[in-house]
């Protein structure tokens, strides 16, 4: 692995300066209470600012809306504005499902969303987790039925974040429940205007916004049908494994190795606020690195950190969120009673970051799947061991009612 320095050219150069100038405009004060009031991950303005500079799908050419840039050039606008903590699950979740509205989208709308996507308009957020289901996402029961030119949809799901800052749904369905679980399901790209959809907020442990989805007698003409019926499977795929890191992805050694990198900027937010608390005299004096046990407990925290950035693929997933779990107990144990204080309130250690990281841990081995779903992934892909088949798992089974 080639560990040395990239030095950049004169372009990568005024790119690296002009997403420093724009995160120093627009990632504000402002834009993080706003954050911290709403939990959204999400800032509309800063979005929409992204999307005048084509910065929300960069890769793609100035004339389909992004700006042309190359992998080194997509990797410095990522790091630049993660850095600059860009709220960021918006942009995330648009750019999961892109690549299946480019594939399998009607010819009747796909153009139209995805010039809306690169201006910052249009976004997606991901309708797959039912309040039965966990992370059983091919268990769904929100059901499509066709009639004519259209499809009714009733059901429910959970964990939709994002969904009342978004203009579309990626929304899996149960299109015909006689057929073996994988194959009776049918995407859609569902618009969250239409008449009996509600959206109703649910606030995490953390303070971050997720959403509950209801749809009843939701009609849909058939352009918003995501390939065929019934193929749902195929659609999902795609955007399913670039979330769960499954395949070969860019040898040029420009992406992260781990995709638990995601909680490492709150960990490392809150060791720091640590670390600073440590280092600071109290009133005799005194400080708590001079303490032995206190300096081996932050290493320790700043080595499973550091390993967690560097398990690869599905694995780092796992090892990311247990040590997001870990670190933010050993940071709260550390600092005592005083660390107690919340995030925005007067007199919270740091700004409050450890205390924010235990909370908002809690949630890291759910993400994007669970840890055990992710632990499944590495049997079967990267172990080889067999699938486990369990009794029924071939046939959705659904209550007469």
């Amino acid at each position: 692995m080639d560990f040395s320095r990239i030095e950049l050219d004169a372009e990568h150069q005024r790119l690296l300066d002009d997403v420093r100038a724009f995160a120093a405009e627009h990632l504000t004060p402002e834009v993080f209470a706003h954050e911290l009031e709403t939990g959204d991950n999400f800032n509309e303005k800063v979005h929409l600012a992204m999307g005048e500079r084509g910065w929300i799908m960069p890769h793609w050419p100035k004339e389909r809306g992004g700006a042309g840039l190359d992998r080194l050039g997509v990797r410095i606008l990522d790091v630049e504005l993660g850095r600059a903590r860009l709220p960021h699950v918006t942009l995330g979740t648009t750019r999961l499902v892109v690549r299946a509205v480019e594939k399998f989208a009607s010819d009747a709308i796909r153009d139209d969303i995805l010039a809306g996507v690169a201006k910052g308009t249009v976004r997606f957020c991901l309708g797959y987790t039912e309040p039965h289901g966990g992370s059983d996402i091919a268990g769904a029961r929100t059901r499509a039925v066709k009639d004519g030119s259209e499809w009714v949809i009733n059901g429910s799901k959970m964990f939709t974040t994002g969904a009342h800052n978004c203009q579309y749904t990626f929304l899996i369905t149960r299109s015909d429940p006689t057929l073996p679980k994988h194959k009776g399901l049918s995407m859609f790209l569902v618009p969250l205007d239409s008449p009996g959809i509600e959206i109703r907020g649910i606030r995490a442990f953390s303070g971050e916004r997720t959403n509950m989805v209801f749809y009843d007698d939701v009609r849909l003409d058939e352009k918003y049908l995501l390939g065929e019926p019934n193929g749902g499977w195929a659609v999902l795929r795609g955007p399913l494994d670039e979330e769960h890191s499954i395949g070969d992805g860019n040898p040029d050694g420009l992406d992260e190795v781990s995709i638990g990198w995601m909680f490492a900027r709150e960990i490392d937010d809150a060791l720091q606020s640590v670390i600073e608390w440590a280092t600071t005299p109290r009133a005799d004096g005194s400080r708590p690195a001079d303490d032995p046990a206190v300096v081996e407990r932050l290493g320790r925290v700043q080595i499973e950190l550091e390993a967690a950035l560097v398990t690869p693929g599905p694995s780092g997933r796992v090892k990311g969120g247990e040590t997001t779990v870990w670190v933010g107990a050993e940071l709260l144990d550390l600092l005592g009673i005083e660390g107690l204080v919340s995030q925005g309130r007067p007199g919270a250690l740091g700004g409050g970051q450890a205390e924010f990281l235990h909370r908002y841990a809690q949630g890291t081995v759910t993400y994007g799947g669970t840890v055990e779903v992710f632990r499944t992934i590495i049997a079967q892909h990267e172990l080889g061991l067999p699938r486990m088949e369990y009794p029924g798992s071939k046939l959705l089974v659904t209550s007469a009612s």
